[in-house]
């Protein structure tokens, strides 16, 4: 099958989050099985558009309303990251550096998405799926299905995941007119409470809708931003399939970043090499145990509990641990943050903002990962940290509760039920305590790290879901 991914992340061009890295490796597995997988994406002004070759296949127009925009599609010519990749580059819009956080993201993703399915119609065949990844590409399987402009693509058959459905990227009626002429009857597949809501939208006229986990499918049927009673109805075209990781990227035996690469048999001496450089660059003691938080600083990962939950631990333990934080977000919680480190030198540090190589890094020297998210859809995480040895200390939802079990389950990892503070405090002496029985601490760490959480799994299971 030729299967065409649209998305406005993909690792390493983009990358916000984790539909970056799914974005960046699905595609590859897909190849793998024998079927012909692209990804179109925005060519934002990164460093990989900058320092990679690059070759023109469309040169157009297209329209955003009453106005007329050039479009030129670039195709990266070596297929360095296992797969076709195509960047749609509309002067004026998507000629930026970040990927979201302007005035215009609504002019933008809507003159992406009409620019691809223009070029997608001129093609002398029709792909045999359109694979859609949120809501910046949710207004896809409507305009497909009913705008005039498209009718050659009316038959394709269209996917959504939903990667996380708290964010919909709705707009007002006044900007109807931005959408391509269609039978205006139809209206109502672009409404949800009021507005038009892009990923409402997708929901309705997708032919599958998936979400990145089984319990993150359960889940939004009671928490998704008011989008409940539309999955409730949708549900039965619904499925969750669990995300995996690329395991060529992450890979302790063969990862350049780390300071020392190893493997099942070495992990002891391995980890202890990366925790030693870590302590050594954040003056941090590698005789404790090594917490990390890795992500973004934001509500919905309980980030901002954060700040709370390291003071208490560090003054009720008396020091007995450590904690690295590497992350970007919320600014208050960055403040925060930030002070702790002239409360506990010597106990506590972090890095606020984005570092590629330190979270390689932290995965592979840390002894225990936390994760206190309020929502988590899949999360990923916690699939790096095991596959390095590195014991997650999370909250039962979403994915984490499909990839960790706890110890006290005869499990692998710390579990707790709510994202609080004293609950996140009392898995973390938990941990604490395991972290003194070196014997258990061995063994766990060459169980997880065999665990397998690749995408050749879930790269089936969507290529199985497209046949329909």
């Amino acid at each position: 099958m030729e299967i065409i991914h649209l998305s406005a992340e993909c690792y390493p061009i983009a990358k916000v989050g984790g539909l970056g890295d799914v974005v960046g490796a699905l595609p590859k597995y897909q190849n793998k099985l024998g079927h012909v997988a692209k990804v179109v994406m925005p060519a934002y002004q990164t460093r990989f558009m900058q320092e990679n070759e690059f070759e023109v296949v469309y040169d157009g127009w297209s329209k955003l309303g009453f106005q007329n925009f050039p479009v030129r599609i670039f195709r990266e010519k070596t297929n360095k990251l296992g797969f076709d990749l195509f960047l749609v580059h509309i002067a004026g819009l998507m000629d930026r550096e970040k990927v979201y956080g302007y005035d215009d993201d609504t002019e933008r993703f809507l003159a992406y998405q009409i620019a691809v399915l223009d070029w997608m119609s001129q093609w002398e065949h029709t792909p045999d799926v359109i694979h859609c990844h949120d809501h910046h590409t949710g207004l896809v399987p409507f305009m497909a299905a009913y705008c005039q402009q498209f009718n050659k693509l009316k038959k394709v058959p269209t996917i959504l995941t939903i990667h996380n459905a708290q964010y919909q990227g709705q707009f007002g009626w006044d900007k109807l007119h931005y959408i391509p002429p269609f039978d205006l009857w139809k209206a109502g597949q672009l409404e949800w409470r009021g507005a038009i809501n892009p990923l409402a939208s997708a929901i309705k006229c997708a032919w599958r809708v998936t979400t990145v986990s089984p319990s993150y499918l359960d889940e939004i049927s009671f928490n998704a931003n008011g989008l409940e009673q539309l999955f409730a109805r949708e549900r039965g075209k619904s499925v969750g399939i669990l995300n995996g990781i690329d395991n060529d990227v992450w890979n302790p035996t063969t990862d350049p970043m780390l300071e020392k690469q190893y493997a099942i048999r070495t992990v002891e001496n391995g980890k202890k090499a990366n925790k030693d450089m870590l302590c050594r660059v954040f003056e941090l003691d590698p005789d404790k145990p090594l917490f990390t938080f890795i992500g973004r600083l934001v509500g919905e990962k309980g980030a901002d509990l954060l700040p709370d939950i390291f003071y208490r631990t560090l003054i009720e333990g008396n020091g007995e641990i450590n904690v690295l934080v590497l992350g970007s977000g919320d600014p208050q919680v960055e403040g925060r943050l930030a002070q702790l480190k002239h409360a506990f030198p010597g106990n506590y540090n972090a890095y606020i903002g984005y570092n590629e190589q330190l979270s390689h890094q932290i995965y592979a020297g840390a002894d225990f990962l936390l994760m206190p998210s309020r929502v988590e859809p899949c999360g990923l995480n916690q699939m790096y940290a095991l596959r390095y040895g590195t014991i997650p200390v999370v909250r039962r939802i979403g994915g984490l509760k499909d990839t960790v079990v706890d110890i006290g389950d005869e499990g692998f990892g710390i579990c707790h039920d709510q994202t609080s503070v004293w609950d996140v405090c009392h898995a973390i002496g938990r941990a604490n305590e395991l972290y003194t029985d070196k014997k258990k601490m061995k063994e766990i760490r060459k169980f997880i790290m065999q665990l397998d959480h690749s995408w050749d799994r879930a790269a089936q299971e969507y290529i199985d879901l497209y046949q329909i």
